[in-house]
C-alpha cells in the first residue's frame, strides 16, 4: 500500500511532473493530480534553456532531451529588411552552448516516464475543488468523474497554471497586467528556407514574427496578428517575404491565437500551500522563460520539502524558496515586458532608435555576452538567500550556480566536470585546494569532511580537488564549517 502523501501536487505540466518526480526520488511520497483526462497532444511552449538542461543532466535526462529535440545555436534579429545582428549561444559559458527546440508535450512525456521510474503516477480527470488547512497540514477535496475524495497531506503545491485553484483557495493574490496585444502560433515547414536550421529568427517588423527551430526542419512560428480576424499564415508570410522572397509556409499545423499576461503571485506560500510555475508567475512568451522558470521552481522546492519531510532540516528552510525563486520570476517578467515593448514599437522614429540600440548591443562584446547569459537564465543567483553564507570570490561565490566548465581529474584518474560530483539527491561537500594549500592540512580536513558526510543525513558525499583555484575560508564560513563539522576546528586555511 502506498504511503500517505507528504505533498499534494496540483497540475501535471512540466513543473508539476518534475516536482512530483523529484519528491518521489527523494523519498517524499506525493499525490499528483491533473484536471485533464489525458496528456496534451500539443502545446505551444518550445525552448528548453541551458539552465534547465543542467537540471535534466543531473537527473540523467539530458540524453533523452537532446535526442528528442534540436539544437538552437543562434538568435538572428532582423528589422526593416536588414539583419541587426546575431547572438551566438555558445558564448554563454555552459557546456550546453545552445537551446533545445522541443515541443512542451514531448518534454512532458519525458518527465512522465521519469516520474513513473520513481514510482509515481498522474491521477487524471482530478480537479482540486476544496482545501482545508489544519495544524498538521492540509486536506484537499478532489473531484473525479462526478465523485469526490479527500487527500490529506503535509503540504500542497499549486502547479496548476494561470487559473490556479491552489492559489485561489489559499487567498493569494496574482498581481500584474494583461499584454496589450494577442499572440498567435503555428507549426510549419518553410519551403525555400536558405538559413540555418539550428536557430531562432526574430523579425521586429509589423507583423512581428519569431521562427523557432523544431526537430525535422520544422518551425514553430510565433507572431503578433495584424487583426483579430487576419489569416495567421499570410500575416507571417508577409513579414518573411521581405527577407526571403522565395520562402513559403507549407504543412501548417495547430494555428492558434492566445492572450498572455505578466503577473506574479503576491506571495509564494500561505502556510502549508506553495505555488510554482505558471501558478506563481506568467510572462511574455517572447523569450521562452515561462516553462523554464517553472522547472527551476520545482527543482528548488522539491529538495527542501523532502529534507523537512524527513526531519533532516528545520521547517524554516522552506522560507528560502520564495526568497530565491521570486526574484528570478521578477527578473524574467521584467525582461519579458521590455521585449514586448520592442515588438510593439510602431512609430518609425522609435523603431529606428530601437534598431540602432540593438545593433550597438550586439556589436559590443560585453553587452552581447550579458544578453546571451540572461537569455540562458544563467544570470540568476541565490546570493541573497537566507540559507547562503560566505563572502564573494572572483571564481566561485556563495549562492551562484556551480559552473559546468570546470574540468577536474579524480583520484581514479578519470576526467570530468566539477559539477558532476554533485549530481545526487543528497548534498555534496566539495573541498577545493589551490597551489598554496598545505597538503597535510588539506588531507586532514578532507578526511574529516568525508567522515562527517558518511555519518550525516544531510550530506551524501565529500570530494576534494587540488590545483583548481585559491580562495580563503572567511571567518563566517569558518564558523559555519565548525557548526556542521566540529572535526574541522574552523581552520583558516587555503581551500
Amino acid at each position: 500500500m502506498k504511503a500517505k502523501p507528504a505533498v499534494l501536487v496540483a497540475g501535471a505540466g512540466p513543473t508539476g511532473l518534475l516536482l512530483a518526480a523529484e519528491l518521489e526520488r527523494r523519498g517524499a511520497p506525493c499525490h499528483l493530480i491533473d484536471a485533464r483526462p489525458a496528456p496534451q497532444h500539443w502545446d505551444r511552449a518550445t525552448v528548453v534553456h541551458r539552465r534547465s538542461m543542467q537540471i535534466f543532466e543531473s537527473l540523467g535526462l539530458a540524453p533523452k532531451v537532446l535526442d528528442a529535440g534540436c539544437k538552437q545555436r543562434i538568435i538572428k534579429i532582423h528589422s526593416n529588411g536588414e539583419v541587426l545582428g546575431t547572438l551566438d549561444l555558445a558564448t554563454c559559458g555552459s557546456i550546453y552552448g545552445f537551446n533545445v527546440g522541443l515541443s512542451e508535450e514531448v518534454t512532458e512525456s519525458i518527465l512522465t516516464e521519469y516520474l513513473q521510474r520513481q514510482g509515481g503516477a498522474v491521477n487524471r480527470s482530478s480537479r482540486l475543488v476544496g482545501l482545508t488547512r489544519h495544524d498538521d497540514g492540509v486536506v484537499g477535496e478532489i473531484e473525479r468523474e462526478g465523485d469526490r475524495y479527500s487527500v490529506e497531506a503535509r503540504w500542497v503545491v499549486g502547479c496548476d497554471g494561470l487559473h490556479s485553484a491552489v492559489r485561489e483557495l489559499s487567498g493569494i493574490g496574482f498581481e500584474g497586467h494583461a499584454l496589450a496585444k494577442e499572440w498567435a502560433v503555428f507549426d510549419t515547414t518553410v519551403r525555400g528556407w536558405g538559413e540555418s536550421f539550428e536557430g531562432n529568427f526574430v523579425y521586429l517588423d509589423d507583423p512581428a514574427v519569431v521562427l523557432t527551430a523544431l526537430p525535422g526542419h520544422r518551425w514553430r512560428v510565433y507572431l503578433r496578428p495584424s487583426s483579430a480576424e487576419s489569416d495567421l499564415v499570410e500575416d507571417a508570410a508577409s513579414t518573411l517575404r521581405a527577407y526571403a522572397p522565395f520562402a513559403s509556409f507549407v504543412d501548417v499545423e495547430n494555428p492558434t491565437r492566445f492572450h498572455c499576461h505578466t503577473k506574479i503571485a503576491s506571495r509564494y506560500r500561505a502556510g502549508a500551500a506553495f505555488l510554482a510555475g505558471d501558478a506563481a508567475h506568467v510572462c511574455s512568451p517572447s523569450q521562452g522563460h515561462g516553462m523554464n522558470c517553472g522547472l527551476q521552481d520545482a527543482f528548488n522546492l522539491a529538495w527542501k520539502l523532502a529534507l523537512v519531510h524527513h526531519g533532516t532540516a528545520d521547517p524554516a528552510l522552506l522560507e528560502s524558496y520564495e526568497s530565491e525563486r521570486r526574484p528570478a520570476a521578477e527578473l524574467v517578467t521584467r525582461s519579458g515586458d521590455d521585449t514586448e515593448r520592442l515588438f510593439m514599437t510602431t512609430d518609425p522614429i522609435k523603431r529606428e532608435s530601437r534598431d540602432h540600440a540593438i545593433r550597438e548591443m550586439i556589436a559590443d562584446p560585453k553587452t552581447r555576452h550579458h544578453e546571451v547569459v540572461a537569455e540562458a537564465e544563467l544570470n540568476i543567483d541565490y546570493s541573497g538567500s537566507p540559507i547562503v553564507v560566505g563572502n564573494a570570490d572572483g571564481h566561485l561565490s556563495p549562492g551562484h550556480r556551480l559552473p559546468d566548465r570546470i574540468a577536474v581529474r579524480r583520484a581514479d584518474r578519470k576526467s570530468g566536470w566539477l559539477h558532476e560530483v554533485a549530481q545526487r539527491p543528497g548534498h555534496t561537500l566539495v573541498l577545493l585546494g589551490g597551489a598554496a594549500t598545505d597538503v597535510a592540512e588539506f588531507v586532514e580536513l578532507h578526511v574529516a569532511l568525508r567522515d562527517f558526510a558518511g555519518d550525516s543525513s544531510l550530506f551524501e558525499a565529500a570530494y576534494a580537488f587540488g590545483g583548481i583555484l585559491i580562495c580563503h575560508l572567511t571567518s563566517d564560513a569558518s564558523k559555519t564549517l565548525r557548526q556542521i563539522c566540529p572535526a574541522s576546528k574552523g581552520r583558516r586555511c587555503s581551500l
